[in-house]
């Protein structure tokens, strides 16, 4: 099993699926390292809890992804308590097939070295700027996402170990060529239908809903309706940004040049050109035409000429030979010490065996080594010492805020008076909900503590970064409670409506079926109706002017023998349709398969037969999934 897992891992496919299963970890599930909380799980799975404030994290997560692809039409699209609801479950089975590959990579033995996942992070492009890993891009991101650095490397040795399952399952999919044919030719499959809809929302003045249906579904549901534990934060922060330092004066700044002159130096440049006979095939030959060409220069054959027309190296040879300027510790030993051999422009060296072949090197310009004038480097000596001096008094005052705030523990005013800085205040919040930097990982653990939330005293120094601390403590705290029925009356109202006229629709959609069943034409049943008959003459399966719904329903419907065929659909959006499949159109398949093609209908057959996989881990694992999940909107 664990050969498979390696062997499958290896494959194009699996490469691919990898990168976008840690992509969509990346996104979707960044963020979720928070500190315990009393909230009830979510779910369980196989006795491992799924808290609430994971599924928090990764739902409000989920929905910033949404927010940046759907832009302002996503406040329409979430008014849709539906589609809402099915977001949400999405986050629950999501977090549970986490947990699940998480189990099963353990079982298996499956682990990530630190050298792997250092590796991940330098690739990946987030943390990238200019296609270059740069640390301070890393830091600033993954500080967004409220990580450490500790935290996040564990984070994402846990996302590549379960990917490494991901991958197997994966790396082990292949298709025949008939099967590509005929799935391609399923897929570019057009169908000509007619449907109409019967819309919830026209039947929903119909509906009334009494204070008892009211109060019933409160009662019988009275775990949807749970507020966030919610608490107030008081707080003082420190960074040496912000601390202000006595005036550098000039004589400060000169004296700190005079003792860091060395730092200012411009070493020696030397700008050469050269000649390259490449030895790779026959060492003997490239030598002696070295040699050859070397006495053509004594000869006084012009330089540049030779580089062009005989130098290896084309790239320098269609410039006369030219390097441009170089300094030590750059190129191959051999050829930087020939170069700064030579004294004077124009003189030309031996022949030099480097690793790259031989070289025959002409001197035409020499830069000496200088020092940095004092008016070019002052502005940025101040800078410097005044960093200095504000990270030693950021050092001093943290350390004698800490002190204070740990001697005088039931108030911050104190340490806030020796920092020199000001106490602030949040009011009541989730912990979810917190700004910065309140909501960093060591924050949130810190408030989360017993000593904090029981005993209502101050933090110890919390360092959230260089030169920037915080200490915290809690002015009020509200566990996680039911909220009272007024306060969701209007709620569970709105919803009821909605699943009275949902089913109305559905009613309404069965009886007219049934008259089309009877006979009817699907026209006739419209305008007794008042309703609209629409038409697709050509509906294709990536159709979105189309319910998903009635797309998927009109694809699953057998062809039609003469007559129409009927069915009736009900949509995610809690409305119903009747529609009518009139013909099928077979697409025609190319001989040669489009690469683009083979690789999309390969992955989606790798998804399919994941998804059976996970299935199948759920078959076989103690499930504890609750009916339903509670976010703060």
């Amino acid at each position: 099993m664990l050969e498979k897992i390696r062997e499958g891992s290896q494959g194009p496919v699996a490469k691919i699926i990898l990168g976008a299963v840690i992509l969509s970890f990346a996104l979707a599930g960044i963020g979720s390292y928070l500190g315990q909380t009393t909230e009830q799980p979510v779910a369980e799975v196989n006795g491992i809890k799924i808290s609430q404030t994971d599924f928090n994290r990764a739902y409000q997560n989920e929905r910033s992804r949404l927010e940046q692809q759907f832009g302002e039409y996503f406040t329409q699209i979430a008014a849709d308590p539906n589609y809402m609801a099915q977001i949400r479950q999405g986050v629950v089975d999501r977090l549970v097939q986490q947990e699940l590959q998480s189990q099963l990579a353990a079982d298996l033995g499956l682990r990530v070295s630190d050298e792997s996942v250092r590796k991940t992070i330098l690739e990946l492009p987030y943390f990238q700027i200019g296609e270059k890993f740069n640390n301070d891009r890393y830091l600033q991101v993954i500080r967004q996402m409220n990580f450490q650095p500790d935290a996040f490397r564990e984070y994402l040795r846990k996302d590549m170990t379960r990917s490494q399952v991901v991958s197997a399952v994966a790396g082990t999919d292949f298709a025949l060529e008939s099967e590509l044919k005929s799935a391609i030719a399923l897929q570019q499959q057009t169908r000509s239908i007619d449907y109409l809809v019967i819309n919830k929302e026209a039947l929903a003045a119909d509906v009334e809903v009494s204070e008892q249906e009211v109060s019933d579904y409160y009662e019988l549901n009275a775990s949807q309706f749970l507020s966030p534990e919610l608490i107030s934060v008081s707080y003082i922060e420190l960074k040496a940004a912000d601390i202000n330092v006595e005036s550098v004066t000039e004589d400060d700044v000169k004296a700190y040049y005079e003792q860091n002159k060395a730092q200012y130096v411009e070493p020696e440049k030397r700008r050469v050109s050269h000649i390259l006979i490449d030895n790779s095939e026959d060492d003997d030959a490239a030598k002696e035409k070295a040699n050859a060409l070397h006495a053509q220069l004594e000869q006084g054959a012009d330089f540049a000429e030779l580089a062009e027309s005989s130098s290896d190296d084309i790239v320098s040879g269609e410039m006369g030979g030219d390097l441009e300027w170089i300094e030590r510790d750059v190129m191959d030993p051999a050829f930087e010490d020939a170069t700064f051999a030579l004294q004077n422009k124009g003189d030309i060296s031996e022949v030099v065996a480097s690793e790259f072949g031989y070289h025959i090197i002409k001197l035409t310009d020499i830069q000496p080594q200088q020092v940095k004038a004092y008016d070019d480097v002052k502005a940025d000596l101040r800078a410097e010492l005044e960093q200095a001096e504000k990270v030693d008094a950021f050092y001093e005052k943290q350390t004698e805020m800490g002190a204070l705030a740990f001697e005088i523990s039931d108030r911050l005013d104190d340490a806030a008076e020796v920092a020199e800085v000001e106490v602030k205040s949040t009011r009541l919040l989730a912990l979810n909900a917190l700004p910065e930097p309140l909501n960093s990982p060591a924050v949130v653990t810190a408030l989360t503590s017993v000593d904090l939330l029981e005993d209502k005293v101050n933090s110890e120094v919390i360092e959230l970064g260089e030169e920037h601390a915080i200490i915290v403590r809690i002015n009020e705290h509200k566990p996680a409670a039911t909220k009272a029925l007024d306060e969701v009356s209007e709620q569970i109202k709105a919803r009821l409506v909605n699943e009275k006229s949902s089913e109305l629709a559905k009613e309404k959609a069965r009886s007219l079926f049934a008259e089309v069943q009877a006979g009817k034409s699907l026209n006739d049943v419209a305008n007794e109706q008042s309703l609209t008959v629409r038409q697709e003459a050509q509906l294709t399966r990536q159709s979105y002017t189309v319910s998903p719904a009635i797309v998927t329903q009109a694809f699953k419907m057998a062809h039609p023998a003469g007559s129409a065929v009927v069915e009736l659909v009900n949509l995610n959006n809690g409305d119903a349709a009747i529609v009518a499949l009139k013909s099928v159109t077979d697409a025609q398949v190319a001989a040669n398969i489009d690469p683009q093609a083979k690789q999309s209908i390969t992955m989606a057959q790798a998804n399919k037969n994941y998804m059976v996989f996970i299935e199948a881990l759920k078959a076989n694992a103690e499930l504890n999934l609750p009916t339903a999940t509670q976010t703060v909107e």
